[in-house]
């Protein structure tokens, strides 16, 4: 059959032909499902955003995980695909550089630089002069620094997309042009019918790779992805004559406070890209049209007239010279600038590959793994920040549109640690909200939910403190703390996923997906983990079994979809029903010390061990309410849990927060809770992906032999390639590291941090890091490479704070005698 002809089935289809789409079907066709591959394009190839893309690439980047998809990338780009598929890819290797004018760029670069080094790029922190000599045109007035990337450079977006689908019609794909779908719908057998100008296919897995049309593609299937396009300009310069004897190519240079954006070469002329800061441009808000083909739209000179005069200043010998190409094209941008690559939601085998604001940069490496994904059961590299499942129902329409506004101002600036994105907000709000508000605290977005951060005393406020470095911020945190540790603390913990398991089928179909053992008795409490069918960690979830066949979990905020999607995908035939409470149910963490005497002074329920035993729940009565109590602490404090209708929120805080008066009573929020987990050892979202088996993140504790559950034998008999180490790490009193250093042993890269923190009880820098095994031995000298800098580590043995677990444990008369 030719690539003209419609087939009747197909194993995969993509509909879409731009970066992505062909990205993802030369990468299927590389994990051997090429022949069963169809993709659909409505136009030619690469009409849509690819086309028009400037085609930059850099190493420079803070994220762990796209920079190993980047570095793919270049490998791809400057070789590799060329020497398999014989077409040339047009690769410029030119290096690049991105400057810094301020302190806060400076460590910025410096951060970036220590996640490089974890990663093995060529990278390193260079002054003006060497910008100077490697650039001798670009005006370095106020320049501090640079981080230079010498292997960075750019391609030809068509050169590359037709070349990666030459790999995969070579194995098999079928590419048929010229044919636009028209639905996609789910049958009663789970498949999927995609309809097309050309006839229907039906197939296993499709794939929304539509660009700027895969809103509207998904809105068929009655789905919801949040993404809306904004234009973006680039524009070509006369020729340079200063370019005309060059006997090489400039670098790149990324001048983030000056330009917004990026200049380079093009031939012989000059190429000057911007993201303007102000004003961005929204187009097909509602629907792309579907004749669009190689659309772009007319320069608009005065939104970016700023930033295109400063271009000039920085290169004056641009200053003279006319544009003789303006480039004005649409660009896919979700709310939080990440692209939509996984399962969409609440569905089987509908897949997005969309969203993409960076498809050349990014693409075929994210295509990889999502090939892995499809193919394997998971990706190799975390997947969290693209799951398509990360947001929810509260991502409507008009909120999408003020997030990619405020992500596309926000794509060149300093993206600082914990930096709170604040446009669109509250979109979900707790009970408690305004109390809070009122009360100081700077609130954060998870999962659309406003969850406390840190409680702002005496005028201190979150913007005023962006850095890289410690601020003050961090001593308002090591106060919260210190009131846990010592006294009673108070958190609206409201935004964890709560889901109700219930039916005669429920504990089967838990006890299958889980590895630790069920909750056996009534109001007992088990931590487990999910796995995928590769034996990767899918989630962390708390389970506890209410009564007989009915079971509560709550798990971190962003997995609510993804849980959902666990349990209903892999039911098999078991009665069961799944009812999500998160939007109804609120829930309170009081810990410390002092908790009981807090919580004792609201109910009548017997609240001793003897009673009220750790890891059991209680429906006890709070200011007149039923509220389900948990006893756990994820701060390693005495503690519990307290859940309930949004109704009863208000009253309930109001009852502890007065009867934690006299007991030195302090909110807190996720900064300070963070900084206790990590003192206790316990792991979290940062660790446990689906990179990691149950062995390599070191939970086997958690992990039971006796009994068959999904992704068990991968899982327990892994060859471990890493595992997850517990370091202290000595400070300096100034910066802490923030996930992602490069750790060191004996002069050479053993791994990399995942998290990172500096505790105020024990006065050491504290991370979990990912690192090759013979490293990890407890007692290990190693260094980590915090802002450029190696600073002295070690590996612990045990938890830094209360290793023997006391603290949770104590009793009532305990607690009295101190």
């Amino acid at each position: 059959m030719s690539d003209k002809q419609m087939p009747s089935h197909a194993r995969v289809v993509i509909v879409g032909g731009g970066v992505m789409g062909v990205g993802l079907a030369y990468h299927l066709a590389h994990e051997g499902w090429g022949p069963e591959v169809v993709l659909l394009e409505k136009a030619e190839l690469t009409s849509g955003s690819t086309w028009h893309a400037a085609g930059q690439i850099t190493h420079s980047t803070s994220s762990f995980s796209l920079g190993k998809c980047v570095d793919y990338n270049i490998g791809l780009y400057s070789g590799a695909l060329e020497a398999e598929t014989g077409q040339a890819v047009t690769w410029h290797g030119c290096g690049s550089f991105r400057l810094a004018y301020t302190e806060d760029e400076m460590d910025w670069l410096r951060h970036t630089l220590s996640v490089g080094r974890a990663l093995g790029f060529n990278i390193e922190l260079v002054g003006p002069e060497r910008v100077g000599e490697l650039h001798p045109f670009y005006n370095l007035d106020g320049v501090l620094g640079a981080l230079h990337t010498p292997d960075d450079g750019h391609v030809d977006p068509t050169n590359v997309t037709m070349a990666m689908a030459a790999g995969a019609r070579a194995k098999g794909v079928r590419i048929i042009r010229r044919c636009r779908a028209t639905n996609v719908t789910q049958q009663p057998t789970g498949e999927w019918l995609v309809e097309t100008e050309q006839g229907s296919i039906l197939c296993e897995h499709v794939v929304n790779a539509g660009g700027t049309y895969a809103r509207q593609m998904g809105e068929w299937s009655g789905l919801q992805l949040p993404m809306t396009s904004m234009t973006h300009h680039y524009f070509v310069t006369d020729e340079v004559p200063e370019f005309r004897d060059l006997d090489r190519e400039l670098p790149v240079i990324r001048d983030d406070r000056k330009v917004s954006g990026y200049i380079r070469m093009e031939q012989k002329k000059g190429l000057i890209g911007i993201y303007e800061k102000a004003n961005p441009n929204t187009v097909w808000e509602d629907h792309c049209p579907w004749e669009a083909e190689n659309e772009l739209f007319e320069a608009d000179y005065d939104r970016v007239m700023p930033w295109l005069e400063e271009s000039l200043n920085r290169m004056p010998i641009f200053a003279e010279l006319g544009i003789t190409r303006d480039v004005h094209g649409a660009i896919s941008h979700p709310p939080d600038g990440n692209p939509l690559v996984g399962p969409a939601p609440g569905v089987r085998n509908y897949w997005c590959c969309c969203g993409t604001q960076i498809g050349i940069g990014w693409g075929p490496g994210l295509t990889r793994e999502l090939a892995h994904w499809m193919v394997h059961g998971a990706a190799d590299i975390s997947m969290r920040d693209y799951d398509p499942r990360r947001f929810g129902s509260y991502a409507t329409k008009e909120w999408q549109v003020t997030k990619a506004k405020e992500d596309y101002c926000l794509r060149h600036e300093i993206p600082y640690p914990h930096f709170n994105r604040l446009a669109g907000r509250p979109i979900k709000p707790s009970p408690l909200y305004e109390t809070l508000k009122a009360k100081g605290v700077v609130f954060e977005e998870v999962y659309g939910f406003e969850r406390p951060r840190w409680f702002a005393r005496d005028g201190v406020a979150q913007e005023d403190h962006y850095s890289f470095r410690r601020t003050i911020v961090d001593d308002v945190v090591a106060a919260e703390v210190k009131a846990v540790r010592e006294r009673a603390g108070i958190m609206d913990v409201t935004a964890f996923t709560k889901v109700l398991v219930e039916g005669p089928g429920a504990y089967a179909l838990l006890d299958r997906l889980t590895a630790n053992r069920m909750p056996q008795k009534d109001g007992s409490i088990t931590l487990a983990h999910m796995l995928n069918r590769r034996g990767r960690i899918e989630l962390e979830t708390t389970i506890v079994r209410m009564a007989g066949d009915r079971f509560y979990l709550v798990c971190a905020a962003f997995f609510e979809q993804r849980l959902l999607d666990h349990l209903a995908q892999h039911r098999d035939g078991e009665e069961v029903t799944f009812t999500a409470l998160s939007d109804s149910w609120g829930a309170l963490s009081l810990n410390g010390p002092r908790s009981r005497d807090v919580l004792a002074a609201c109910t009548n329920a017997r609240l001793e061990n003897a009673s009220f035993r750790w890891l059991s729940t209680q429906q006890i009565d709070i200011a007149g309410h039923d509220v389900w109590a948990l006893r756990m602490s994820y701060a390693g404090e005495l503690g519990w849990e307290l859940h309930m209708p949004f109704t009863a929120m208000a009253d309930v805080y109001a009852a502890l927060w007065q009867a934690g008066q006299t007991h030195g009573i302090a909110d807190y929020g996720s900064f300070a809770m963070n900084v206790m987990r990590m003192e206790k050892g316990f792991k979290g979202a940062g660790e446990l992906t689906n990179e990691v088996t149950l062995a390599e993140a070191d939970v086997l504790r958690f992990a039971r032999t006796d009994k068959e559950y999904l992704g068990r034998d991968l899982s327990l008999n892994s060859d471990l390639q890493w595992v997850c180490a517990y370091l202290e790490i000595e400070p300096d009193g100034k910066i802490d590291g923030h996930g992602g250093e490069a750790v060191m042993h004996d002069g050479r890269v053993v791994g990399s941090t995942a998290s990172v923190v500096h505790s105020p009880t024990v006065g050491k820098g504290l991370a979990f890091a990912y690192i090759v095994p013979e490293a990890a031995v407890p007692g290990t000298a190693l260094e980590v490479v915090i802002h450029g800098t190696p600073r002295p580590a070690r590996v612990l043995a045990e938890p830094a704070y209360d290793p023997q677990n006391l603290a949770p444990r104590t009793d009532a008369d305990a607690v009295a005698a101190e």
